[in-house]
């Protein structure tokens, strides 16, 4: 969650005020209040959701997570169902892209719909590895 803060925090601090330094006046004034910019944020993050591509192919954001050390240990954790659902989506999308396809609309990942799954129980892995590194230490 640390770095998806620091993204966000670098979003409303760096890109939003550059996008709007190139705006007209007008919408200056506009997108100065806060629930424009929540909304422009918001929209911003369904552009870029749709934009990534994997959507497409039926999967979800945790499964396009690099797998290290804490994502392999927070994979071994996941339940059954669950890793089994991520198996079957990585496998459809493998397919769908060896075939040069993707899937028809009404089944592309929703933004809305999008589940991190992942993210528990790989908080919980980073956490217990960092205890391991303090107690080390000492």
């Amino acid at each position: 969650m640390g770095s998806r803060n620091a993204k966000v925090s670098q979003l409303r601090d760096v890109v939003l005020p550059t996008i709007l330094r190139a705006l007209p006046t007008e919408l200056k004034m506009a997108t100065r209040a806060p629930a424009a910019t929540g909304k422009l944020l918001q929209g911003f993050r369904k552009w870029y959701y749709n934009a990534c591509g994997f959507n497409k192919l039926g999967l979800m954001r945790d499964d396009t997570i690099h797998e290290d050390s804490d994502v392999k240990e927070a994979l071994r954790r996941l339940p059954e169902n669950l890793y089994n659902d991520r198996m079957f989506r990585i496998k459809r999308a493998l397919d769908l892209s060896m075939k040069q396809q993707i899937l028809p609309k009404d089944m592309w990942t929703k933004y809305e719909e999008e589940v991190h799954y992942l993210e528990p129980y790989l908080k919980e892995v980073i956490q217990e590895r960092k205890e391991r590194e303090e107690w080390s230490k000492k």
